[in-house]
């Protein structure tokens, strides 16, 4: 398999008759903040007069990691397949803010470490493995299991594109993944880990503490930064998977919507395999996280939201979509000055 997308960047010849349209509306200029610049950014994607959102849909990628068998996280690993289960059962944050945003919500086992017993048709089986190995001391993942992972979270995408959708969001569930996007984040910065490394969902100092020195050794033994090792050496099955997705989408020309921390790593990874994915990506919030706002420096993303929000599971991106709506809807609906005959 070549790792390699086709992604064409947005043509930005069009941007200032976008710009025209939306100086033209009944407003001062500038007046709707950051909304204007999603509706300019949304018809640069989809490069037509009317704006849509179609067939919104969330996918919530679950997977373990072996460094979490030390100790790093507030939760063991079992708590992983609990919360999949909780997923399914409609019982999670994520699962009320789609259902308050009317957000469709698909849950995938990108490879937890315990497999769910006859599990419900509604779980997407995309296991890879049986969680990662610990990435502070040896490679997570082998090469041949990062391209399953890429081809796995492609072919999904593609597949709920076909199906209609112009608008994926992504979200994540993994005890020990803040530790995997971290190392990312660490490799692909070169900024001091202790500047990339948080307090994921809770843990204590001496927690923290060794977290960084766990983190420290796994990109120790890294010099191959290509994206594809960084992968293999400190990913997750699931942010594989959604990093594959985002390049299929970006491929199609479909709007990306970003989470937080976890999935913001997936994105830095993405723009790695071709920077013109970046194009297609607006990024919902920053997290409480310690390393999101040099994760979203490094991309150059101004989020929508900072709610303080430090969960995952794409709650933030689920609570930024009415946000998009809205620039769709001003952008498709709002007199202009002439056609409302205000004069100024």
């Amino acid at each position: 398999m070549t790792i390699e997308w086709q992604i064409n960047p947005v043509n930005i010849q069009l941007i200032p008759s976008i710009q025209q349209h939306i100086d033209q509306k009944t407003k001062p200029m500038g007046a709707l903040g950051q909304l204007e610049a999603v509706a300019l950014q949304i018809a640069l994607i989809q490069e037509r007069s009317r704006l849509s959102i179609e067939r919104p849909l969330m996918l919530v990628f679950a997977a373990d990691h072996g460094i979490a068998d030390e100790g790093v996280s507030i939760a063991p690993s079992s708590v992983t397949q609990q919360m999949v289960l909780n997923f399914l059962a409609g019982g999670a944050a994520i699962n009320c803010f789609c259902r308050t945003n009317h957000l469709p919500l698909k849950v995938i086992d990108a490879g937890i470490k315990n497999e769910i017993s006859f599990p419900p048709a509604t779980l997407i089986n995309q296991r890879i493995a049986a969680g990662t190995r610990n990435l502070a001391h040896e490679p997570a993942m082998t090469h041949a299991h990062v391209r399953q992972a890429l081809l796995f979270g492609q072919l999904l995408a593609e597949q709920e594109i076909g199906a209609g959708s112009n608008l994926l969001a992504f979200g994540e569930m993994g005890i020990g993944n803040t530790s995997s996007a971290a190392a990312i984040l660490a490799v692909i910065s070169g900024a001091p880990v202790e500047k990339c490394v948080g307090l994921g969902t809770g843990i204590n100092p001496d927690q923290l503490a060794k977290k960084i020195e766990l983190i420290k050794k796994g990109i120790a033994r890294i010099t191959d930064k290509s994206p594809l090792n960084i992968l293999a050496e400190l990913g997750g099955f699931e942010i594989a998977q959604i990093c594959g997705a985002m390049l299929a989408t970006a491929q199609a020309k479909k709007i990306i919507l970003v989470d937080g921390f976890i999935v913001s790593a997936a994105a830095l990874l993405a723009i790695q395999f071709n920077p013109n994915a970046r194009d297609y990506m607006i990024f919902a919030h920053e997290s409480e996280e310690a390393g999101h706002q040099l994760m979203l420096d490094l991309l150059n993303a101004k989020p929508l939201l900072n709610l303080g929000l430090r969960l995952g599971e794409g709650t933030g991106a689920a609570l930024a979509l009415p946000l998009l709506q809205a620039a769709v809807n001003f952008y498709n609906q709002m007199a202009t000055f002439e056609s409302a005959g205000v004069k100024v």
